[in-house]
């Protein structure tokens, strides 16, 4: 120590923690800061992190592609002896050539495919099954199950959300046949790799209401025939969009054991059901 004026001594460190006052801001000791949204967190930017929720933002993301990148509804119902797909056909541009539009697809000519979502997605995914498809009945001798190829395409989703450099598929895929043993069948992919049998099935921007409308179908335990449940789908997606469909509005797919294989049916058929429809209103 040193004498200071007045003749007083003080240790350096006691004057020097005397002339420096207070701490700075930076210096003090933060308080514990309160939970922040997983977003503000980052956690919506990896697919392969869980939030401490729980939650892997990116594939519930997904989801949302399925319901706002198309804003498209579809409904598929299952009847006594077929299965019945409908969706809204929307053409985005008026120079565009209607017939390129479409979400129905044949994975082989007695598996057909309703995709709703993100249109070059589906596109990728039908080629993924198509591919699967194949090879399966070149080395078996007859045609992939239904129930299997749903499997085979809920193992890519799946997959796909695993991996930091992969994204998961932007589309819900209904898949439906005539299947040997089980007959009249009705399997749904959804982003996450999830798939399940179902009597009757929505996807899309408005697929709660119509799940809701198709319900009240189910409940009544019908044995609907081939054009009874072409008519309760359509009428179960127009009470849903609350419109009245005219027949370039809508696609509708069908597999039944009165048809062979996986048919789209033609605007004229179409508008014979839609008139019946209106008819029983």
């Amino acid at each position: 120590s040193r004498p200071e004026p007045g003749g007083r001594t003080a240790p350096l460190r006691e004057r020097a923690a005397a002339s420096a006052g207070p701490p700075p801001p930076c210096a003090r000791p933060r308080a514990p800061r309160p939970c922040v949204m997983s977003r503000a967190s980052g956690y919506d930017r990896h697919i392969t992190i869980f939030s401490p929720e729980g939650r892997l933002h990116q594939v519930e993301y997904a989801y949302q592609a399925v319901k706002k990148n198309q804003n498209v509804t579809s409904v598929a119902l299952r009847g006594k002896d077929c299965v019945v797909g409908v969706t809204q056909k929307k053409v985005p541009d008026k120079l565009m050539d209607k017939d390129f539009i479409t979400h129905l697809y044949n994975i082989t000519p007695n598996v057909g495919c309703l995709m709703t979502g993100m249109t070059p997605d589906a596109r990728a995914l039908v080629y993924r099954a198509r591919e699967i498809a194949a090879k399966f009945k070149d080395s078996n001798g007859y045609e992939i199950p239904v129930h299997f190829l749903a499997l085979k395409l809920a193992n890519i989703a799946q997959v796909y959300t695993q991996h930091a450099y992969m994204r998961p598929y932007g589309v819900n895929t209904m898949l439906y046949s005539i299947d040997d043993e089980a007959g009249p069948s009705l399997y749904q992919v959804d982003p996450a790799g999830m798939y399940m049998g179902y009597k009757a099935s929505a996807a899309g921007t408005k697929d709660a209401e119509a799940i809701n409308a198709l319900e009240k179908v189910v409940k009544k335990k019908l044995d609907l025939t081939e054009a009874e449940t072409i008519q309760q789908a359509i009428g179960a997606l127009q009470a849903v969009m609350g419109m009245d469909f005219k027949p370039s509005d809508i696609e509708v797919g069908i597999v039944s054991k009165s048809r062979t294989g996986f048919v789209r049916l033609s605007e004229e058929e179409i508008d014979s059901h839609l008139t019946a429809i209106a008819e029983k209103d």
